[in-house]
C-alpha cells in the first residue's frame, strides 16, 4: 500500500496524523515535464560532457562559455528519501536511483570526522585530550545519551549533512545528473529535536542550533522531491531488534518509544509541512515494505513545470538567466567554506556546544605531534604536501572549526 499526498489522485483514503493513506493506481504515463525512468528515456540524445568540477574550478571567465542549463534534462532533480530509523531507506534509495540513472548519495556519517587527511583516527587521543574534545560518537551516544559532548556531535553531524547537501548542488550544476540523497540537511532538526525533548540537550544550545540552521540553509537550493517512507515507533522498535547492527543499538536507552515519537511528530508535523510549500512531497506506508515501481511510476506522473514563475514552490529552480544559473554553479562549486562558514557563530557561554581557552590550546599543542595536523591541510611539508605559492586552502573554515579552533 502507497502513502501519497499533497495533493495526489487517490482510491480511498485513511487519516493518520493529519496525512493521507492512499492507494495508487498503476498506469504507465510519462509526462514531458516529468522524470523519466531510464528505461524511457532515448539513449540517442546527447548531452555535453559533465564539467570535472572536483578537479577543474568553474571560474567566472569560463561562465561566458561553459553554460549550465545546457546539461540540464527532465532527470535533472534532487529526490530526498527520508523517514525514521530502520524505514529501509538506504536499500530503496539505491533502487530509485538505479531506476531514474541518478547518482545515490548515501546517509553522512561521522566517521570522516574522526580520520584526519592524513590516515590519523583521532580517537586514538581520546585518552589524553582535555574533557570538551573527548569523541562522542553514534555508538558513545547510544550507550551514554548524557555524554558531556553530545551537543558537539549533533552539530558535526549538522555540518557533514550540509557539506553533502553542498556537494549534491554542485554536482547536480556541473553534470545535469540527478541525485537521490538518504537524509538530507533539512531534517536533521528532527533528531534534534528528539534528543532535546529527552532532556539530552539543553536550551541555549537548542537556540544556538536554530540560528546555525537558519542561515546555512538560506543558502541553499530545496529538494524537488521528498520521499518519505513512513513506519510506526512499533515497527522501528521491532526492526532494530530484527536487523541487529549491533548489541549497543538494540540495548540503546535513547531508541525509548516516547523518542520515536517526537521524532514521528516533528517529521510529519513540522519537517514534511514546512517542506510541502517548496518540494513535492510524496508519502508511503513501509510498514511492509513496498514496491520500488510503484513509486517510479509515481513520481514519473509529477509535472514539475506545472508552476508558474511566481509560485514558492520549486522557485529555487527557476533562475532568471543562464549568469544566474552560473552564478549558484560557481558559488556551491568553489565556495562551499564560505556556506559552511556561516555556521562560526561564536556563542561561549553555551559551554555545551564551545570549548575553553585552555583546553583549545592543550589540544592544539597534541594536534601539532600528530602528522599531517601541524598545519592547515595541504601545507604540511613533513607530510609531503608542495607549499609553493598556496595562500589558503579550499576548506580552510571547516579545518579550523572542525580541528583546532572553537567549534564542536
Amino acid at each position: 500500500m502507497s502513502l501519497v499526498s499533497l495533493p495526489r489522485l487517490i482510491s480511498f483514503e485513511i487519516k493518520r496524523c493529519g496525512f493521507i493513506l492512499a492507494s495508487t493506481p498503476r498506469f504507465a504515463v510519462v509526462q514531458s515535464a516529468s522524470i523519466t525512468s531510464k528505461e524511457f528515456r532515448d539513449p540517442n540524445i546527447k548531452k555535453p560532457a559533465p564539467w570535472p568540477y572536483k578537479t577543474k574550478k568553474y571560474t567566472y571567465f569560463k561562465a561566458f562559455f561553459d553554460f549550465t542549463t545546457k546539461r540540464f534534462d527532465e532527470n535533472t532533480k534532487i529526490i530526498i528519501v527520508d523517514g525514521p530509523i530502520a524505514a529501509g531507506k538506504g536499500a530503496f534509495a539505491k533502487q530509485l536511483a538505479e531506476a531514474f540513472d541518478m547518482l545515490y548519495v548515501p546517509e553522512v556519517t561521522l566517521e570522516p570526522t574522526y580520520i584526519t587527511a592524513y590516515g590519523y583516527d583521532l580517537r586514538q587521543l581520546d585518552p589524553i585530550v582535555p574533557p570538551s574534545y573527548k569523541i562522542c560518537d553514534l555508538e558513545t551516544y547510544l550507550k551514554n545519551p548524557h555524554h558531556q559532548n553530545v551537543a558537539k556531535m549533533q552539530y558535526r553531524w549538522f555540518m557533514m549533512k550540509l557539506d553533502s547537501y553542498i556537494d549534491a548542488l554542485a554536482h547536480i550544476l556541473n553534470t545535469g545528473q540527478g541525485i537521490v540523497m538518504e537524509r538530507s540537511v533539512y531534517s536533521d532538526f528532527v533528531f534534534f529535536e528528539a534528543m532535546f525533548s529527552a532532556g539530552y540537550l539543553s536550551k541555549p544550545v537548542r537556540e544556538l542550533y536554530y540560528d546555525i540552521n537558519k542561515v546555512s540553509l538560506e543558502e541553499l537550493m530545496r529538494p524537488h522531491l521528498i520521499v518519505y517512507l513512513d513506519i510506526s515507533p512499533e515497527v522501528v522498535l521491532k526492526r532494530i531488534k530484527e536487523r541487529n547492527n549491533q548489541p549497543v543499538e538494540v540495548n540503546s536507552p535513547v531508541f525509548t518509544k516516547e523518542y520515536l515519537e517526537t521524532m514521528e511528530y516533528h517529521y510529519k508535523q513540522k519537517y514534511l509541512k514546512e517542506c510541502q510549500k517548496h518540494s513535492e512531497i510524496l508519502i508511503y506506508d513501509w510498514s511492509n515494505y513496498g514496491d520500488v515501481e510503484v513509486v517510479v511510476e509515481d513520481i514519473e506522473r509529477i509535472d514539475f513545470d506545472r508552476f508558474h514563475e511566481y509560485d514558492i514552490q520549486l522557485s529555487d529552480w527557476r533562475k532568471y538567466d543562464e549568469w544566474e544559473w552560473g552564478h549558484y554553479r560557481r558559488y556551491y562549486t568553489n565556495r562551499k567554506a564560505d556556506i559552511t562558514g556561516y555556521a562560526a557563530i561564536f556563542r561561549p557561554k553555551v559551554t555545551e556546544v564551545f570549548h575553553p581557552g585552555d583546553e583549545v590550546l592543550e589540544y592544539r599543542e597534541l594536534l601539532e605531534k600528530i602528522p599531517g595536523e601541524k598545519y592547515a591541510e595541504g601545507f604540511n611539508p613533513m607530510a609531503g604536501d608542495n607549499v609553493w605559492f598556496k595562500t589558503v586552502d579550499k576548506g580552510y573554515w571547516y579545518h579550523y572549526f572542525n580541528r583546532i579552533g572553537n567549534l564542536p
